[in-house]
């Protein structure tokens, strides 16, 4: 009782101090929206490619840039980390007998939060451009979504933690957020590469997600690619987040 009660005071908190941040709101609408805007016309001429999958541009693209964001928004986790060990934050938090769990999980779930708002702008932009929603395929996604983001957020934090350094903490999460990004098929579908990039792209778990979401971004609820992803997703979600507490309880102990 008192873990959930320490989360809910902790989400509002940091809901409340990222409503507060125009800017950080302005460019995490934007942002999406304007690869949508931008880089979707540049697509139109691709279907009939040899690799390339069959289905409009918004119903290739799309899920990706959900995906996209669901990465990016965990991945940046770790950076309000380092700002609150700089500003003495979490050495304040070692001294109160707040929950250490509800410490972790507070600013994970206010960050999912923003990021399923951000979804739903965009669904609903892509919407305007002739998207046709699938809505069981789009719960299952958030689903996904979800446990993408959580995973990304939980590594961050726990990452941010051992480090204790920005510049090492960034050097680690740029370095590996491009690989990931590149071979996940999030912008281009990997089936246009090469079969040793498509081979290397399963040991990747945003792929999974890519390619599942592209699934149930049409209303296939039930292909290979949709369980696979659960399977993916799931126990590394909860094998991060066993480790990210172990850190975190460390850390402000």
């Amino acid at each position: 009782m008192k873990t959930a009660l320490d989360t809910r005071l902790l989400f509002q908190r940091y809901t409340l101090q990222l409503l507060r941040n125009p800017v950080w709101l302005f460019v995490g609408f934007s942002t999406p929206v304007l690869y949508l805007l931008l880089f979707t016309p540049l697509l139109k001429n691709l279907p009939g490619v040899k690799g390339f999958p069959t289905g409009s541009v918004l119903e290739l693209f799309l899920p990706g840039i959900l995906s996209l964001l669901a990465f990016t928004s965990g991945a940046g986790a770790g950076f309000n980390t380092i700002f609150e060990l700089q500003s003495g934050l979490i050495e304040r938090l070692r001294v109160t007998p707040a929950s250490r769990l509800a410490i972790l999980i507070g600013p994970i779930l206010s960050g999912l939060l923003m990021m399923t708002v951000f979804d739903a702008v965009v669904v609903a932009v892509a919407v305007g451009f002739g998207f046709r929603v699938h809505w069981a395929g789009l719960g299952l996604l958030i689903v996904l979504l979800w446990a993408l983001a959580t995973l990304m957020a939980t590594f961050s934090t726990a990452t941010a933690l051992v480090t204790k350094d920005i510049s090492s903490f960034a050097a680690i999460i740029n370095g590996m957020n491009l690989p990931l990004l590149l071979l996940s098929g999030v912008l281009l579908p990997i089936s246009l590469g090469p079969l040793w990039l498509r081979a290397l792209a399963h040991f990747n778990p945003l792929y999974y997600l890519v390619v599942a979401s592209r699934s149930l971004a049409v209303g296939h609820l039930s292909g290979s690619a949709v369980w696979q992803a659960f399977a993916v997703l799931v126990p590394l979600c909860v094998l991060v987040l066993a480790w990210a507490t172990r850190v975190f309880r460390r850390a402000v102990s």
